[in-house]
């Protein structure tokens, strides 16, 4: 019996979810939580093989969550499910240690089998999304350029910006401006917007 943990913040999906699996007569659902932060406390006693998480939860991301298993629960599978197939999210889910990466809508029949390949330790990618991910390349951003445009998103003014990473209000705009580059954007409202739709934020 293979012992799965669901993590999604929406009931109905979570439920869904539990409802799905647990008809397969070798997946037993045996938690279930709302919070990505939740996640380590059910892994780090040893009684789940496979975690299937969401990557948008309050508390700690999906991928945040991966980090965590692959640090303190490596013995547990990582398969993340969910609503938003940026290809950014499937090389950064990958790169933290997860052993699968599919969308809500994939069939119950193809996610029970998803989670069969992941526990014995291959890898499982939904194949549309892996083409994506290849067209659209690397994520160009450095860390830092991450960073700024992430508190773009949140309509945080330069200084605010600098005040709250501790750097100065030129470098920021440095940042800003070499980002814009790259995202060929024409503000860095629209970098940031155009990084996180690609799933690198």
């Amino acid at each position: 019996m293979i012992r799965l943990l669901v993590a999604d913040d929406q009931a109905l999906v979570r439920g869904a979810l539990v409802a799905l699996l647990n008809l397969e007569r070798d997946l037993d659902v045996v938690a279930e939580v709302e919070r990505g932060d939740e996640v380590l406390t059910h892994a780090a006693d040893g009684s789940i093989d496979v975690a299937l998480l969401d990557i948008e939860m309050p508390g700690l991301d999906g991928i945040s969550v991966v980090e965590q298993l692959t640090e303190h629960a490596p013995d547990v599978k990582a398969l993340i499910v969910t609503t938003f197939g940026r290809p950014g999210y499937l090389r950064r889910a990958l790169d933290a240690g997860a052993a699968g990466f599919v969308v809500k809508d994939t069939p119950a029949s193809e996610l029970a089998e998803a989670v069969r390949r992941v526990h014995t330790g291959m890898r499982v990618v939904d194949p549309a999304l892996a083409t994506e991910s290849l067209l659209e390349g690397m994520n160009p951003l450095a860390k830092r350029e991450q960073e700024v445009l992430s508190e773009v998103l949140t309509g945080a003014p330069v200084a605010e910006i600098a005040n709250t990473l501790g750097l100065s209000a030129g470098t920021v705009r440095n940042y800003l401006s070499t980002a814009a580059t790259k995202m060929d954007a024409q503000s860095s409202t629209q970098a940031a917007v155009i990084a996180r739709d690609r799933g690198w934020l």
